[in-house]
Protein backbone atom coordinates (compact mmCIF):
# COMPACT_ATOMS: atom_id res chain seq x y z
CA UNK A 1 0.00 0.00 0.00
CA UNK A 2 3.07 2.36 0.59
CA UNK A 3 4.67 1.37 -2.11
CA UNK A 4 1.80 2.62 -4.08
CA UNK A 5 0.56 5.71 -2.49
CA UNK A 6 4.74 6.70 -3.39
CA UNK A 7 3.95 5.80 -6.89
CA UNK A 8 1.11 7.92 -7.04
CA UNK A 9 2.90 10.91 -5.63
CA UNK A 10 5.50 10.60 -7.77
CA UNK A 11 3.21 10.48 -11.02
CA UNK A 12 1.42 13.25 -9.60
CA UNK A 13 3.98 15.27 -9.40
CA UNK A 14 5.31 14.53 -12.98
CA UNK A 15 1.86 15.61 -14.46
CA UNK A 16 1.50 18.43 -12.50
CA UNK A 17 -0.69 18.86 -9.97
CA UNK A 18 -2.75 22.11 -8.52
CA UNK A 19 -4.87 22.32 -5.49
CA UNK A 20 -8.48 23.34 -6.14
CA UNK A 21 -10.20 25.18 -3.11
CA UNK A 22 -13.46 24.10 -2.16
CA UNK A 23 -15.96 25.56 0.34
CA UNK A 24 -16.19 21.91 2.26
CA UNK A 25 -12.88 21.28 3.97
CA UNK A 26 -13.74 17.82 4.43
CA UNK A 27 -13.37 17.54 0.40
CA UNK A 28 -8.69 17.63 -1.32
CA UNK A 29 -9.61 17.93 -4.84
CA UNK A 30 -6.56 17.86 -7.02
CA UNK A 31 -6.94 18.27 -10.99
CA UNK A 32 -5.10 16.64 -13.06
CA UNK A 33 -3.48 17.94 -16.18
CA UNK A 34 -2.63 15.06 -18.40
CA UNK A 35 0.02 16.60 -21.05
CA UNK A 36 -0.97 14.20 -23.46
CA UNK A 37 -3.46 15.30 -26.34
CA UNK A 38 -6.92 14.20 -26.43
CA UNK A 39 -8.07 11.82 -28.93
CA UNK A 40 -10.16 14.06 -30.74
CA UNK A 41 -7.42 16.48 -31.73
CA UNK A 42 -4.98 17.27 -29.31
CA UNK A 43 -7.03 20.02 -26.51
CA UNK A 44 -5.25 18.10 -24.19
CA UNK A 45 -8.52 17.51 -21.67
CA UNK A 46 -6.83 16.35 -18.81
CA UNK A 47 -9.02 14.40 -15.96
CA UNK A 48 -9.90 15.63 -12.49
CA UNK A 49 -9.42 13.33 -9.44
CA UNK A 50 -11.07 13.36 -6.04
CA UNK A 51 -10.46 11.73 -2.88
CA UNK A 52 -12.97 12.49 -0.21
CA UNK A 53 -12.94 10.73 2.88
CA UNK A 54 -11.49 7.74 1.65
CA UNK A 55 -13.55 7.82 -1.90
CA UNK A 56 -12.52 8.47 -5.14
CA UNK A 57 -14.19 9.33 -8.55
CA UNK A 58 -13.27 9.94 -12.06
CA UNK A 59 -15.19 11.47 -14.79
CA UNK A 60 -15.76 8.66 -17.52
CA UNK A 61 -15.65 11.48 -20.43
CA UNK A 62 -11.96 12.51 -19.12
CA UNK A 63 -9.19 10.91 -21.44
CA UNK A 64 -7.13 10.29 -19.08
CA UNK A 65 -7.33 9.94 -15.10
CA UNK A 66 -5.49 9.13 -12.26
CA UNK A 67 -7.77 7.34 -9.83
CA UNK A 68 -6.13 8.18 -6.61
CA UNK A 69 -6.75 4.77 -3.92
CA UNK A 70 -9.05 5.08 -0.66
CA UNK A 71 -6.95 6.21 2.30
CA UNK A 72 -7.30 3.73 5.19
CA UNK A 73 -9.60 4.96 7.95
CA UNK A 74 -9.32 4.83 11.81
CA UNK A 75 -12.49 3.24 13.02
CA UNK A 76 -14.28 2.45 9.42
CA UNK A 77 -14.01 0.73 6.51
CA UNK A 78 -14.86 1.91 3.51
CA UNK A 79 -15.54 1.16 -0.16
CA UNK A 80 -14.39 3.13 -2.93
CA UNK A 81 -16.84 5.12 -4.51
CA UNK A 82 -16.63 5.47 -7.85
CA UNK A 83 -18.75 8.21 -10.05
CA UNK A 84 -19.13 8.33 -13.22
CA UNK A 85 -20.72 11.24 -15.44
CA UNK A 86 -22.13 10.98 -19.03
CA UNK A 87 -22.92 14.11 -21.15
CA UNK A 88 -26.70 14.50 -22.21
CA UNK A 89 -28.25 15.77 -25.01
CA UNK A 90 -28.74 18.92 -23.30
CA UNK A 91 -25.24 20.78 -22.75
CA UNK A 92 -27.00 22.21 -19.36
CA UNK A 93 -27.42 18.45 -17.61
CA UNK A 94 -25.18 15.90 -17.06
CA UNK A 95 -25.44 12.08 -15.40
CA UNK A 96 -23.95 11.03 -12.52
CA UNK A 97 -23.53 7.37 -11.81
CA UNK A 98 -22.65 6.77 -8.01
CA UNK A 99 -22.54 2.92 -8.52
CA UNK A 100 -25.65 2.42 -6.34
CA UNK A 101 -28.52 2.13 -6.75
CA UNK A 102 -30.76 5.82 -6.61
CA UNK A 103 -34.52 4.96 -7.10
CA UNK A 104 -35.91 1.51 -6.30
CA UNK A 105 -39.01 2.35 -8.40
CA UNK A 106 -39.81 4.89 -11.13
CA UNK A 107 -38.07 8.42 -10.90
CA UNK A 108 -38.21 11.55 -8.99
CA UNK A 109 -37.93 15.31 -10.40
CA UNK A 110 -37.07 18.21 -8.64
CA UNK A 111 -37.52 21.33 -10.64
CA UNK A 112 -37.24 24.17 -7.73
CA UNK A 113 -34.82 24.38 -4.13
CA UNK A 114 -39.13 24.09 -2.87
CA UNK A 115 -39.42 20.35 -4.76
CA UNK A 116 -36.06 19.36 -3.17
CA UNK A 117 -37.10 19.67 0.13
CA UNK A 118 -38.60 16.52 0.02
CA UNK A 119 -34.94 14.56 -0.18
CA UNK A 120 -31.64 14.65 1.83
CA UNK A 121 -29.75 14.37 -1.90
CA UNK A 122 -31.60 16.67 -3.93
CA UNK A 123 -31.14 19.41 -0.98
CA UNK A 124 -27.62 18.98 -0.77
CA UNK A 125 -27.15 19.46 -4.33
CA UNK A 126 -29.44 22.57 -4.86
CA UNK A 127 -27.08 24.32 -2.29
CA UNK A 128 -24.65 24.46 -4.91
CA UNK A 129 -25.11 27.65 -6.21
CA UNK A 130 -25.90 27.19 -10.21
CA UNK A 131 -28.21 23.98 -9.63
CA UNK A 132 -31.27 24.51 -11.42
CA UNK A 133 -33.10 21.57 -11.53
CA UNK A 134 -32.16 17.47 -10.32
CA UNK A 135 -33.42 14.58 -11.37
CA UNK A 136 -33.21 11.02 -9.99
CA UNK A 137 -33.12 7.82 -12.20
CA UNK A 138 -32.35 4.32 -10.77
CA UNK A 139 -28.90 4.63 -10.91
CA UNK A 140 -28.15 8.33 -12.15
CA UNK A 141 -28.87 11.58 -10.66
CA UNK A 142 -29.49 14.34 -13.56
CA UNK A 143 -28.26 17.72 -12.31
CA UNK A 144 -28.96 20.76 -14.65
CA UNK A 145 -27.32 24.14 -14.43
CA UNK A 146 -27.65 27.69 -15.24
CA UNK A 147 -26.25 28.93 -17.92
CA UNK A 148 -23.31 31.36 -16.85
CA UNK A 149 -21.96 28.79 -14.55
CA UNK A 150 -18.92 26.15 -15.45
CA UNK A 151 -19.02 22.35 -15.34
CA UNK A 152 -15.32 23.00 -13.91
CA UNK A 153 -16.88 24.53 -10.93
CA UNK A 154 -19.58 22.56 -9.78
CA UNK A 155 -18.31 18.65 -10.51
CA UNK A 156 -16.14 18.61 -7.35
CA UNK A 157 -19.28 19.94 -5.13
CA UNK A 158 -21.56 17.71 -7.03
CA UNK A 159 -19.50 15.02 -5.97
CA UNK A 160 -19.04 15.75 -2.77
CA UNK A 161 -22.58 16.27 -1.97
CA UNK A 162 -23.15 12.46 -3.48
CA UNK A 163 -20.38 10.80 -1.77
CA UNK A 164 -21.37 13.04 2.02
CA UNK A 165 -25.10 11.52 0.95
CA UNK A 166 -24.15 7.66 1.07
CA UNK A 167 -21.58 7.68 3.36
CA UNK A 168 -24.03 9.04 5.95
CA UNK A 169 -26.79 6.44 4.90
CA UNK A 170 -29.86 8.64 5.14
CA UNK A 171 -32.74 7.87 3.28
CA UNK A 172 -33.56 9.19 0.22
CA UNK A 173 -37.20 10.86 1.16
CA UNK A 174 -37.82 12.35 4.41
CA UNK A 175 -40.76 10.58 3.98
CA UNK A 176 -39.98 6.60 3.79
CA UNK A 177 -43.26 6.15 1.44
CA UNK A 178 -42.96 4.69 -2.23
CA UNK A 179 -43.20 7.24 -4.51
CA UNK A 180 -46.93 6.59 -6.40
CA UNK A 181 -45.62 5.83 -10.28
CA UNK A 182 -47.33 7.83 -12.56
CA UNK A 183 -47.71 4.72 -14.91
CA UNK A 184 -49.39 2.39 -12.84
CA UNK A 185 -52.58 0.78 -14.16
CA UNK A 186 -55.74 1.26 -11.72
CA UNK A 187 -59.13 -0.47 -11.95
CA UNK A 188 -60.91 2.54 -12.97
CA UNK A 189 -58.69 2.98 -16.12
CA UNK A 190 -59.94 2.50 -20.03
CA UNK A 191 -58.19 0.13 -22.45
CA UNK A 192 -57.30 3.62 -23.96
CA UNK A 193 -55.53 4.83 -20.73
CA UNK A 194 -54.07 1.33 -19.85
CA UNK A 195 -52.17 0.97 -23.15
CA UNK A 196 -50.74 4.67 -23.21
CA UNK A 197 -49.37 4.23 -19.57
CA UNK A 198 -47.72 0.54 -20.99
CA UNK A 199 -46.14 1.91 -23.58
CA UNK A 200 -44.95 4.76 -22.01
CA UNK A 201 -43.34 2.59 -19.33
CA UNK A 202 -42.09 -0.30 -21.30
CA UNK A 203 -41.39 1.22 -24.33
CA UNK A 204 -40.91 4.86 -24.61
CA UNK A 205 -39.45 5.49 -20.41
CA UNK A 206 -36.53 3.74 -21.23
CA UNK A 207 -35.15 5.21 -24.26
CA UNK A 208 -36.07 8.57 -22.44
CA UNK A 209 -33.90 7.89 -19.06
CA UNK A 210 -31.03 6.63 -21.33
CA UNK A 211 -30.69 10.44 -22.27
CA UNK A 212 -30.94 11.40 -18.54
CA UNK A 213 -34.17 12.59 -18.55
CA UNK A 214 -37.67 11.23 -17.94
CA UNK A 215 -41.38 11.68 -18.72
CA UNK A 216 -44.65 11.75 -16.75
CA UNK A 217 -48.10 11.24 -17.33
CA UNK A 218 -50.46 13.79 -16.89
CA UNK A 219 -53.64 12.20 -18.50
CA UNK A 220 -55.26 11.51 -21.52
CA UNK A 221 -58.32 13.81 -23.24
CA UNK A 222 -60.51 11.41 -24.80
CA UNK A 223 -62.33 13.95 -26.80
CA UNK A 224 -59.20 15.38 -28.56
CA UNK A 225 -57.46 12.35 -28.36
CA UNK A 226 -54.26 14.07 -27.04
CA UNK A 227 -52.46 12.62 -24.52
CA UNK A 228 -50.72 15.26 -21.68
CA UNK A 229 -46.91 15.14 -20.81
CA UNK A 230 -44.16 16.47 -18.43
CA UNK A 231 -40.81 16.12 -19.37
CA UNK A 232 -38.13 15.74 -16.64
CA UNK A 233 -34.70 15.68 -15.75
CA UNK A 234 -32.40 16.60 -18.77
CA UNK A 235 -35.38 16.59 -21.25
CA UNK A 236 -36.33 19.65 -19.45
CA UNK A 237 -35.72 22.62 -21.35
CA UNK A 238 -33.33 20.15 -24.08
CA UNK A 239 -33.18 22.08 -27.04
CA UNK A 240 -34.34 18.39 -29.13
CA UNK A 241 -37.45 17.70 -26.47
CA UNK A 242 -39.70 19.17 -28.73
CA UNK A 243 -38.29 16.64 -31.88
CA UNK A 244 -38.53 13.75 -28.96
CA UNK A 245 -42.30 14.61 -27.89
CA UNK A 246 -43.78 14.71 -31.26
CA UNK A 247 -41.16 12.81 -33.64
CA UNK A 248 -40.32 10.08 -31.01
CA UNK A 249 -43.10 9.50 -28.37
CA UNK A 250 -46.47 11.39 -30.60
CA UNK A 251 -45.67 8.94 -33.58
CA UNK A 252 -45.18 5.64 -31.24
CA UNK A 253 -48.18 6.48 -29.35
CA UNK A 254 -50.54 7.36 -32.49
CA UNK A 255 -48.95 4.12 -34.27
CA UNK A 256 -50.20 1.71 -31.40
CA UNK A 257 -53.02 3.52 -29.85
CA UNK A 258 -55.99 4.41 -32.67
CA UNK A 259 -57.47 6.74 -30.13
CA UNK A 260 -54.61 9.13 -30.03
CA UNK A 261 -54.35 12.19 -31.97
CA UNK A 262 -51.50 13.96 -30.61
CA UNK A 263 -48.83 14.82 -27.54
CA UNK A 264 -48.86 17.64 -25.46
CA UNK A 265 -46.17 18.82 -23.21
CA UNK A 266 -47.16 20.22 -19.88
CA UNK A 267 -45.45 22.57 -17.47
CA UNK A 268 -45.48 23.54 -13.80
CA UNK A 269 -46.04 27.24 -13.53
CA UNK A 270 -43.86 27.21 -10.03
CA UNK A 271 -41.31 25.41 -11.26
CA UNK A 272 -41.21 26.97 -14.46
CA UNK A 273 -41.17 30.71 -12.73
CA UNK A 274 -38.68 29.33 -10.35
CA UNK A 275 -36.59 28.35 -13.38
CA UNK A 276 -36.87 31.09 -15.56
CA UNK A 277 -35.62 33.61 -12.91
CA UNK A 278 -32.77 31.26 -11.60
CA UNK A 279 -31.48 32.19 -15.98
Amino acid sequence: MATWIRAVQVLGRRVGVRPLVLESERVTARRLISKSASKDGGSGVGAVGVMHQGWSFSDRNAYSSLLMSPLPQRGAQRRGMFIQVESTPNPQSLMFYPGKPVMEVGSSDFPNSRAAMASPLAKSIFIVDGVVRVFFGADFVTVTKSEDVSWDILKPEIFAAIMDFYATKQPLFYDTQSQASDTAIHEDDDETVAMIKELLETRIRPAVQDDGGDIEYRGFDPESGIVSLKMQGACSGCPSSAVTLKSGIENMLMHYVSEVKGVQEVHDEDSDEETNAAG
